[in-house]
């Protein structure tokens, strides 16, 4: 039962990752993104899958800490081509 809720609580935060790079994207700027947000978000995935691995609970779950890393990549993908595009605007204003 533990393992169920675990995956709940992973796939609860897990759908709203997708569902922000896909914001991100459509705005294409980086303006009002966190990258220490992301990053404490990566940090805390990262920590969980340790924390499965230091105590030998290898078990289905960790796919759904894995899929939330591919979803947070995705958010940094997106983040660091919105920051390249707000580079490039910037540019060409002041030019």
């Amino acid at each position: 039962m533990a393992e169920v809720l675990e995956a709940l609580m992973l796939v609860s935060f897990g759908l709203s990752w997708p569902l922000n790079a896909w914001k991100g994207y459509k705005a294409a700027t980086a303006a009002g993104t966190s990258w220490q947000f992301i990053g404490l978000i990566t940090f805390g995935y990262l920590a969980g899958i340790a924390a499965k691995f230091a105590s030998g609970q290898i078990t289905w779950v960790l796919a759904v800490y894995l899929a939330n890393l591919v979803a947070l990549g995705a958010n940094w993908a997106v983040y660091f081509r919105n920051r390249r595009l707000d580079a490039r605007r910037e540019a060409a204003s002041a030019a």
